[in-house]
């Protein structure tokens, strides 16, 4: 089976950098699936933590209808694994499992969306005549190909983000995730994060969940932006690495302050390599999204790109991210528009394509958007 691998659409985002919804962006992916028997979604297909799910889904309807369209047919389907912006999707089907006190968490579940929840049931419409499924927390593409949003990763992340901290103090809690786990342990951890980043995006007022939802970015721009930042941002760098040293000392890491580009695609790595271990995924090749930086690219050290006899693959995003894209058009590990396919024949590893490399940043980039370059 032919399949496409495409990872965090974050389809509805209230800024306008979901990149599909840029006509030679979307034209250019609907294009590709000709001949693809598989779309997977890869997780954050829908940005859940901008506001109101009814927004998010409003907005990112149209996408998904041409989407759902152009998958359309025998033989072919659309799978759609919920990651950390969008585990709501499956928020029915958790619940019901901890109701019966189903066994264990396994590597891949397939979900009927009907069970999977409210918002589950409107993706799937929106994506008709297509076939959809949701798999959670992940799905084997071959026998030697395993794919997975990768938000386990931040268990063991060492960047101080929200998300790696509030594991931090839902493990001190709950319980830390064992060296032999199951995903029902990182579970544990992480979706009690998730459910409050939810209810506060529902109900929080106009503009403020998006901001909330923007807060690490802001935060990355501060301390790790150029010289000429306010004085009052680099005075906060210089003490960000006390700040971590108090993080560390609390029991909550550990973390590092190295957030440079190197620094940040390194701990990215080790974390899910180290989730990749846990749970003892016996796989060639694990594709991952999540951390938006897509690889391994050319100029990249293969040797970081492997755990053991796995071999790590990212499938980047389709956010314009004005933060991190510096130097030439469709230059940046982070530039808009990455997919990973995965061929039928087991011969043939699985091959990152930077679909949108050749477009220019100016049609990818939202109307009144300032890079920092």
């Amino acid at each position: 089976m032919r399949t496409l691998v495409v990872s965090d659409l974050h389809l509805g985002r209230s800024g306008g950098d979901d990149v599909l919804q840029r006509p030679v962006a979307r034209g250019t992916l609907i294009a590709r699936l000709r001949g693809v028997d598989r779309l997977v979604l890869l997780g954050d297909t829908v940005e859940l933590r901008h506001g109101p799910a009814r927004d998010a889904l409003a907005r990112a309807e149209p996408v998904l209808r041409e989407l759902g369209a152009a998958m359309a047919g025998p033989g072919r389907e659309i799978v759609v694994a919920p990651g950390n912006h969008d585990h709501e999707l499956a928020a029915d089907w958790h619940a019901e499992r901890q109701r019966q006190g189903a066994p264990p968490l396994e590597l891949e579940h397939r979900i009927d969306p009907a069970e999977g929840s409210w918002i589950a049931r409107t993706v799937a419409r929106a994506l008709e005549p297509a076939t959809v499924q949701l798999a959670y927390p992940g799905l084997w593409l071959r026998d030697d190909v395993y794919a997975m949003h990768g938000h386990y990763l931040d268990v063991h992340s060492t960047i101080p983000t929200f998300e790696r901290l509030a594991a931090g103090v839902t493990a001190r809690v709950a319980g830390a995730v064992p060296e032999r786990a199951t995903p029902d342990d990182y579970e544990r951890v992480l979706a009690p994060n998730y459910a409050w980043s939810n209810a506060i995006a529902q109900r929080a007022a106009p503009a403020k969940a998006a901001a909330g939802a923007g807060s690490g970015v802001r935060v990355y721009r501060m301390l790790a932006g150029d010289g000429h930042r306010p004085i009052s941002h680099r005075v906060l760098a210089r003490l960000f690495p006390l700040a971590v040293l108090a993080i560390n000392r609390a029991g909550l890491g550990p973390v590092r302050s190295d957030i440079s580009g190197p620094g940040m695609r390194v701990a990215v790595l080790e974390g899910v390599g180290e989730s990749v271990r846990r749970l003892d995924i016996r796989a060639a090749h694990v594709i991952f999204g999540h951390s938006h930086r897509a690889g391994p690219l050319p100029d990249d050290d293969e040797t970081e790109w492997r755990m053991g006899a796995t071999s790590l693959h990212n499938s980047g995003s389709w956010v314009y991210e004005g933060h991190f894209v510096h130097g030439p058009d469709g230059a940046s590990p982070y530039w808009a528009g990455s997919a990973i396919s995965v061929d039928t024949d087991p011969r043939v590893p699985p091959r990152l394509e930077r679909l949108l490399a050749d477009v220019p940043r100016d049609a990818l980039r939202p109307a009144g958007f300032l890079d920092t370059d």
